[in-house]
Parts: C-alpha cells; structure tokens; sequence
C-alpha cells in the first residue's frame, strides 16, 4: 500500500478517535448518576411539624373551572368537608374560581395528611367539574403551595391577605360581603360587624409590632 494512502487513512482514523474523545468530555456529564429536579411547578412539601399553614392551590392554566356561584359553593362546601374529615382547623378561608387560600392549624399529629386532604377534595371536585362541562379527562388542578407560620407578625400578615383577597380582586367592597370566605358564615349568623372587627384588630397589630 502507497505511503500516501495508509497515512491519509491513519490520520482520518485518528481525527475520528479525537471526534468520540471530544463528545465523550462533551456529554460527559449526562452519563452521570442521574439526580432528583426538584421542578418549579412542583414544590417540596415538608409537613412532618404540627404547626399552623397558610396554604394555596389552583386550577391548572388558571383556568376559571369553577365560575359561578353554584361551581364555586361546591368548591367551598368541599373544602370545608375535607378539613373536617382530616381534622385540620381552619381559621381563615377564600375560596374563588380559580383558586383558594386557606390559614389552617394542622392535627397534633402533624400536617403530614394535608396532601391526601387535597388530593382528595381535588379529586372530587375535578371529577365533578368534568362531568358538568362533559370533559372527561381535563386536568383540572395543577399544584398546592404550603408555607408553615413560626412568627406572630407573618401569621397576622397571611391571615390579613387571606381575608382581604376578595377585596384586591375587586369582586366586594368589603371582604364580609364575599360568601365563600372566612366572614361568609359570620354574616350568614347576622353577626356582620365580627368579621370585619377581627380584621381592624389584626391590622392594628401588624402595625404595632
């Protein structure tokens, strides 16, 4: 074989080894033992601590699935349901078309049930949501959100956004007048002035401490 010939191909041999060499550093990494993502959309829920939670879910897209006042009282009565069932004390609600906000004081035993309490109204209510607006199979809800309340002033600071929500949205006046939320079954009892005296109340304490 001519010189010429065997040292063109001992050198293409040789650029081809350097070829697999370079993309072997190159991708390297991606050969590597693979690690857990933790995804934006799906936050890491530490509840092993009894404690008190603010918490919040909503639709996936932030579609309004439940607008209206029939969808969004079946909404609010299952949220209710579950909490009862799963013995969480809920201390103040907002519930809306496309999301809710609860301030909850967990069971003694810890928060570790609040997942399955959610799975569980979700479910109910995706199932039930579907077979009105014959959508069999649409994802309905997307995530929840938990942050647990250590500090007096972030406990009256959540408590004072979960009562005043209707009214940022603009859809009330006054957040008493809003049905599907923690004052709702206060007004309901003809004791209107409770909610709304409660809530001075924490105002005057946020700003005092």
């Amino acid at each position: 074989m001519p010189r010429s010939l065997k040292s063109e191909r001992q050198s293409s041999s040789d650029l081809e080894c350097a070829g697999r060499a370079k993309r072997r550093r190159r991708f390297g990494l991606f050969r590597m033992t693979p690690q857990r993502i933790t995804w934006p959309h799906a936050p890491t829920h530490r509840l092993s601590t009894q404690g008190t939670y603010i918490v919040t879910a909503g639709t996936y897209q932030k579609a309004h699935h439940f607008r209206g006042r029939d969808r969004v009282a079946v909404l609010h009565r299952g949220l209710l349901s579950v909490a009862n069932r799963f013995n969480w004390q809920l201390e103040a609600w907002s519930v809306f078309s496309n999301h809710y906000h609860f301030v909850g004081h967990s069971p003694d035993t810890g928060a570790d049930n609040l997942a399955q309490m959610l799975s569980l109204l979700h479910e109910k209510t995706a199932k039930w949501i579907n077979k009105v607006d014959r959508s069999a199979g649409r994802e309905v809800w997307h995530n929840f959100w938990e942050t647990r309340l250590t500090h007096k002033n972030s406990y009256l600071a959540r408590l004072n956004y979960v009562h005043q929500n209707a009214v940022k949205q603009g859809l009330v006046y006054l957040a008493s007048q809003y049905p599907w939320w923690f004052g709702g079954l206060v007004r309901n009892n003809s004791t209107t002035r409770t909610g709304e005296d409660n809530l001075r109340f924490q105002n005057r304490q946020i700003k005092s401490t």
